[in-house]
């Protein structure tokens, strides 16, 4: 039988590895600078790692906020090509995402498949499209 461990509702298993939400952030850096925790007891009760709370802690203080950081990685080599992209789609509507790439190499611009989905999908191109080229081969079919 599992008892309730020593340290009350607020501790948690171990979050290592995982994002935590921002309200665990916010929990754990008032128990800090509120409650005046320590660093090692704060992070022991929240479940996350002691640097990462100082982390929290001294984003709080220099920004007011314990938001994580924007995440993601560089702009898209595709994305200078959105116009000619748009004339492409604006000219064959029913283009696959594959058709897409092929019509981009005969212009002279190499991408991988995954990039122009990618694409697609980011401007929310791929599903409205992928829906219209469905409608149109059953157009003619009864239910």
């Amino acid at each position: 039988m599992a008892s309730e461990p020593e340290g009350g509702p607020d501790l948690v298993e171990s979050r290592r590895g995982r994002a935590v939400s921002t309200d665990l952030r916010s929990r754990a850096v008032a128990a800090v600078v509120q409650d005046g925790l320590s660093f090692r007891a704060a992070a022991q009760r929240f479940g996350v790692v002691d640097r990462s709370l100082r982390r929290w802690v001294r984003r709080f203080l220099e920004r007011r906020h314990v938001w994580p950081d924007r995440r993601g990685g560089k702009a898209s080599r595709i994305e200078p090509e959105r116009e000619r992209i748009f004339r492409i789609l604006a000219a064959q509507p029913t283009l696959s995402g594959y058709g897409l790439r092929d019509a981009l190499a005969a212009e002279g611009l190499s991408f991988n498949a995954s990039t122009v989905h990618e694409f697609l999908n980011r401007h929310r191109l791929e599903r409205d499209r992928l829906l219209a080229r469905h409608r149109r081969r059953n157009r003619g079919k009864k239910a």
